[in-house]
């Protein structure tokens, strides 16, 4: 990955001090020794590397970049295709050509500058203009009227708190989730009701494949160098979904944010998977029990760094948990109390690294400590989606993530 970054960042002459990796099996007198060989290893090539050891690595700036440059490629689709998997800009499925007149179509959705610098996206710090935005969005199939979402979504993962550089890079399977709210969501069609969270809607699969393929042609992060997943996850093709807003007890996540009601947004939340949670509770108490017991596990990143779980609550489960007269707020604070776990729970080695990254927070650490999974109860996010059925859905996060939401940006002709 260290070799793959470089060589984005325009300096691929730059010496590395490897390290060797994984750590899991070694013990703490071999972890201590290989970092002394690595300090040294750091002074030596410290004390050889000339130039501007920096290079691109501290721009974070927007740019004006040049307009693409046109590319003869085969006519047939499927050469086509195969070009674009040699070429590693493929995610694996077929990909639409991206032709100056669909790239054109596209870009008229927009009156900002087809060469303005939206943001540098890690690890590879590509520059995110506006054009190469579009072009991405044609390859992923997206309409030209969902341009202005894309725009937003890639401008919400560059916040520093989303940490873009971790998400891209780990090991883990994490990956950027996109919620729209707002009256934009009805016109676009993206789905907030039945399977909002698969197949079958064009506007969800082509906008949350869209952003992957911008995060892996611009962000640099290919499978293998710089996206170094262990598994992955089905949602890296794509997650994007709406908040059926119509049938939530509670105000949406936009308000919640700051937002007014008829704003459209896009959230941008650091998903590491999703497991369904069927309940035929009909107790809004017994409930939340079942659900924070669901949300309690030791191998979640939430309860090492204290982090931001969210739960995709079904219109069912909110009408129950609205007759029993719970806000929000309520949901929130029972949830976050109710999945508080024992640290004694976690494996030796995560209990030593949970002891490192939350004792303070914490006021000391022990077996008998109760982690809670989030700093407080408004660090849990809520959304009401889906269709009817007795279903939610648990959404762990990265954990060193926070969700970023943005104003879409529509502009009239």
């Amino acid at each position: 990955m260290g070799r793959a970054q470089l060589k984005s960042l325009g300096r691929p002459d730059l010496p590395i001090a490897v390290i060797p990796h994984p750590f899991g099996l070694r013990t703490r007198d071999e972890v201590r020794e290989l970092a002394g060989k690595c300090v040294e290893d750091i002074a030596r090539l410290a004390l050889g590397a000339g130039g501007n050891a920096a290079g691109r690595i501290g721009a974070v700036g927007p740019d004006v970049v040049a307009r693409a440059a046109s590319l003869a490629v085969p006519e047939d689709l499927l050469a086509f295709n195969e070009e674009c998997e040699r070429r590693r800009w493929s995610d694996g499925l077929p990909l639409i050509p991206p032709t100056v007149e669909r790239v054109e179509r596209m870009l008229r959705s927009t009156r900002r500058s087809p060469t303005e610098g939206v943001a540098h996206l890690a690890p590879g710090f590509g520059v995110a203009s506006i054009e190469r935005i579009a072009i991405n969005a044609v390859m992923a199939g997206c309409r030209p009227e969902y341009l202005p979402v894309l725009i937003a979504a890639v401008e919400a993962v560059t916040d520093l708190s989303f940490n873009l550089q971790g998400i891209q890079a780990t090991t883990n399977p994490a990956t950027p989730w996109i919620v729209v709210n707002g009256p934009i969501a009805g016109t676009l069609r993206v789905n907030s009701k039945l399977n909002c969270l698969g197949q079958g809607s064009w506007a969800n699969a082509t906008l949350g494949r869209a952003l992957r393929l911008v995060l892996q042609n611009i962000g640099g992060a290919l499978p293998g160098d710089m996206d170094r997943a262990t598994h992955g996850q089905p949602g890296k093709h794509t997650f994007c979904c709406a908040e059926n807003e119509a049938e939530s007890p509670w105000a949406p996540l936009h308000v919640e944010r700051g937002f007014a009601a008829d704003e459209n947004t896009v959230t941008v939340i650091g998903a590491a998977g999703t497991l369904n949670m069927n309940s035929h509770a009909k107790d809004a108490k017994d409930l939340l029990r079942a659900i924070a017991d669901s949300m309690t596990f030791p191998t979640s990143n939430d309860y090492h760094f204290a982090g931001e779980p969210w739960v995709i609550i079904s219109p069912e489960h909110a009408e129950v948990l609205n007759r029993g007269g719970l806000s929000k707020a309520n949901v929130k604070r029972h949830l976050w109390e109710q999945s508080k776990m024992l640290a004694s729970r976690f494996a030796a080695k995560d209990y030593e690294r949970a002891r490192h990254t939350r004792s303070a927070e914490l006021g000391g650490f022990s077996p008998d400590t109760q982690v809670p999974i989030s700093r407080s109860p408004d660090d849990v996010g809520i959304i009401v989606a889906g269709g009817p059925g007795t279903h939610s859905v648990y959404v762990p996060t990265f954990g060193q993530t926070r969700a970023v939401t943005r104003r879409i940006i529509i502009e009239s002709f």
